[in-house]
């Protein structure tokens, strides 16, 4: 059964607590590595500025404490994370399947409007899954 490394762990440690037991749950059956949890001011603006997210500091799923998104990539032995979009697209189906089973409502940067069409997104974050919180106070 694979395990997340102390690395792995840490980051996964910063996330909501529906994050932590979605993904606990899910490298008992499939190898993955969570990139990251939180994500401060600084580094947030910075990936904006790189087309890598599209929301500022602090209105992104990364940006509050606990975070409500989170960065996995599936874990291939001998490769390492894996940023191929079959695999990614193979693993959040996988992932998709482990939160519905826990009442965990969730998106993935694959498929923002949770359609299953996978051609109509104008921006792509193959290893983002954040939460769907509808009761914001």
């Amino acid at each position: 059964m694979p395990l997340f490394s102390d690395a792995s762990n840490r980051k996964l440690d910063t996330c909501h607590p529906d994050l932590q037991r979605l993904f606990r749950a899910v490298v008992q059956d499939d190898d993955c590595t969570i990139l990251e949890g939180h994500r401060g001011r600084a580094k947030q603006n910075r990936m904006v500025r790189e087309g890598k997210s599209k929301v500022e500091w602090p209105d992104g799923k990364h940006n509050p404490m606990p975070s409500e998104a989170a960065d996995v990539a599936p874990y291939i032995k001998g490769f390492g994370p894996s940023m191929d979009p079959r695999q990614c697209s193979y693993f959040a189906a996988k992932v998709k399947a482990k939160a519905e089973e826990r009442g965990i409502p969730i998106r993935w940067g694959g498929d923002w409007d949770g359609d299953g069409d996978l051609t109509d997104q104008t921006f792509n974050d193959l290893l983002h899954y954040e939460l769907i919180i509808t009761n914001r106070r």
